[in-house]
This record gives C-alpha cells, structure tokens and sequence, in this order.
C-alpha cells in the first residue's frame, strides 16, 4: 500500500503569479518559476514515489479565490481513485462559508477543510473561524491548517500554537485538527499541546524529511507516532524529493507505515 499525501495543490495561475509565491520559489530552488502543474504531471510526480492518493487543497484568500472548490473537484474527477479534496471558504461571509461545506465537504471526495491563519492575518482563534470548526464537527471531518513560521514574506505570528491553537482545542474537543508545516520554530508548543488534546495532528508539508527539526523527529518516534502524516505541499516539493532520504530517520515498521498512509487513513476516515 503506498503513501498518502495529506497537502497538495494544483496551482492555479493566479495563485501562482501572487508576489507572495517569490519567496516559497526562492526556497525550493524555483526563483521566477510561474509554472504551474497539470493532473497528468501530478499523478506522474505521484507515481515516482509510490503515493496512492494526494489531498488537493483549495485556496481562499483576502483577494478571493485562488483555487476553487469547483477546480479541485474536477481534478478529483479527473483522477478519482488518485485524489480526495479540501474544501476552503470564506470566512467573512460565515453562512455562505457553512453552506459551503455542507455542499462539498462528503468525508469522501472532499474529506476535509482547509484555511491558513497567515494568508488572512488572522489566529485561528479568532471569531471569525468559528462557524467552520462547528460545520467541521458537523460533517465528522478535519479542520486543516498551518502551523509554525511562513516561507512566504508575511506575519508568522498567526502560526503560533499557544495561546491561539490551544484555544480552540479548548473549545472544540471534537473537532480533529491537522497542523500543516511542522510547527517551527515552536516544536515544544507542538509536543505540549499534542500531549495535551488527543484531537490534534500533524503533517510534514514542506519539509523533506532529512530537513525535519530534530525534536521533531524525537517526537514522530515517540508519542507522535500516531499524530504525525506525511505531506509535500506539492509543486513546491516533490513526493520523491521530500522521500528520497526517508530511511535515514530509521522509523520502526509500525511508525513507518503510520507515517506514510495510517494516520492518514485513521483521521480522514479513508475507505
């Protein structure tokens, strides 16, 4: 069984030509590339690295749409066996951003939402969200989110797990809660919540993973072994890049295959 990557996205060109992407091109060794994936080139990517499915993320911003819940359902239809979707909304509009989970997000094709605080300027514990964690507790499905600094030229302060993440696990201990990008520079805000809420989770997007914070890796070894999940953000990083050197952090079988797709299939409910 191969792996799951739980944060991806087939960039769209507006997204890609915001000022913002420069810095993210900059870090992947990209500076001035606009391109943007295809679905065959995705599920090519895909299958360089033995990932069976991919979580396409939408995209909502100040700006509006930068990939829509309707683009991420036709590269679902496109591939439907290859990828599931999260679903974003707006929050400024709240009973149009609840209506529209209910219309996408089945806990099938669409398992999830997805919003990041720093694109908004916004912590997640701001009013604001509330109505969406609700609508997530409703539909039985994951809350997604980043967590930890920006690569992007923006304020990394909303990424902050305590106090802004720590009030909202206070205030919906039903809802599962999938932190993005590893959490850096705050790894001990991560480790403490995480032992504190059996509700929230991980992912390791944007790291290859002989990039991952060593406390980081103590922790996947250790008592996150069932919270952490695989990632890419995928243009950004490949599957295959962000794996090439997946041996070396010596996993056990059993945190091997919770890593790579078992978590994954657990939280997201995955048939």
């Amino acid at each position: 069984m191969g792996a799951i990557d739980v944060w991806s996205q087939i960039t769209t060109q507006r997204m890609a030509d915001r000022p913002w992407m420069e810095t993210l091109l900059r870090w992947t060794g990209r500076p001035g590339d606009r391109s943007t994936p295809d679905v065959a080139g995705t599920l090519a990517a895909m299958d360089a690295a033995d990932v069976d499915i991919m979580f396409l993320s939408a995209w909502q911003g100040p700006e509006g749409s930068l990939i829509s819940n309707e683009e991420v359902a036709e590269s679902i239809d496109a591939a439907p066996d290859r990828f599931r979707g999260l679903a974003t909304v707006d929050i400024n509009n709240p009973v149009e951003a609840v209506r529209e989970i209910r219309r996408w997000v089945d806990g099938e094709r669409f398992v999830g939402v997805r919003l990041v605080p720093w694109l908004l300027d916004l912590p997640p514990n701001d009013r604001r969200f509330y109505p969406i964690y609700v609508a997530c507790v409703e539909a039985g499905v994951p809350f997604c989110t980043q967590i930890g600094h920006t690569g992007p030229l923006c304020r990394s302060e909303p990424g902050r797990l305590i106090p802004y993440l720590d009030d909202v696990l206070l205030d919906f201990p039903e809802l599962k809660v999938v932190g993005g990008h590893v959490g850096f520079p705050w790894i001990d805000e991560l480790v403490s919540l995480s032992l504190k809420y059996p509700n929230l989770y991980v992912d390791t997007s944007a790291y290859a993973v002989h990039r991952l914070p060593e406390d980081f890796v103590k922790f996947m070894k250790g008592p996150g072994q069932s919270r952490v999940m695989f990632g890419t953000n995928w243009p950004m990083l490949s599957p295959s890049r962000c794996l090439k050197h997946l041996d070396a952090l010596e996993l056990s079988d059993e945190g091997r295959e919770l890593f790579l797709s078992g978590n994954a299939r657990r939280v997201f409910g995955l048939k």
